[in-house]
């Protein structure tokens, strides 16, 4: 089961969250010398990375971070770019220390989840960091979501209510102009990772929420798969739990 950790507001959420990531990170580098971790992008994201790149005790030039997903046919400049969004918040912060691993979409898509698989192909994960989106897709794994597929990344084509999410959000200027595929970690890949922490906030993700964490273990709720994960902890601000029942 998904250890649930409802926190009073948005500010707490990102810093116990980072605080959780920051310590496997520092674990992993005491063990093996180098943490491997994954990160996220999105509105979920924006106060965890605030509190992660002053964590304090990490080597960061002693990271590699691999990158969750990314629009095909986008490029980094746009403003809704996922490349662009962890550059700034993630890898400028911190001096471009970490081995940044960036899913790129602006050319072949199949020959870059080729390059990606290659690349984390055997590597260890200690933490992910990732959110849930309003379809209760995980990564860019939107219903019914591939449970089965043993590649790291995968080219998906994203459904109507993922692309809405991502207008709603203002990242684009009109629901046409949301490109309609991505590159995507895959779901099994994603359950490869030691610890993954996820960041829930607001009332508009509540229903998937409940989904998630409360429904059965299913590909129309993507992100119910973290159910069956050894070592998952959600931090959810108290709008986004509004419908768990037993939290």
């Amino acid at each position: 089961m998904v250890d649930i950790r409802i926190v009073p507001d948005k500010a707490t959420l990102g810093a116990q969250a980072a605080a959780l990531g920051a310590q496997a990170i520092r674990e992993a580098q005491g063990r093996f010398g180098h943490a491997n971790i994954i990160v996220a992008t999105g509105a979920s994201q924006f106060e965890l990375l605030q509190s992660l790149v002053v964590a304090e005790g990490i080597d960061w030039t002693k990271v590699t971070a691999f990158h969750l997903d990314e629009y095909v046919g986008l490029s980094e400049e746009h403003p809704a770019s996922f490349r662009r969004y962890l550059r700034l918040r993630f890898m400028t912060p911190l001096g471009n220390a970490p081995a940044f691993v960036p899913v790129d979409g602006e050319g072949d898509p199949e020959a870059e989840t080729q390059r990606l698989n290659g690349l984390i192909a055997g590597k260890r994960i200690d933490v992910c960091f990732a959110g849930i989106g309003e379809n209760c897709h995980v990564a860019f794994n939107d219903p019914p979501a591939d449970f089965e597929t043993e590649q790291p990344y995968i080219v998906v084509t994203l459904d109507e209510g993922c692309r809405r999410q991502q207008f709603g959000e203002g990242w684009f200027p009109s629901f046409e102009a949301v490109p309609e595929q991505a590159i995507s970690m895959s779901v099994r890949q994603i359950l490869k990772s030691e610890l993954i922490v996820l960041s829930i906030s607001d009332t508009r993700k509540a229903q998937a929420t409940r989904d998630a964490l409360e429904g059965s273990v299913t590909n129309l709720h993507p992100a119910s798969i973290l159910q069956t994960h050894r070592n998952t902890v959600a931090f959810i601000d108290p709008p986004a739990a509004s419908l768990l029942k037993n939290a």
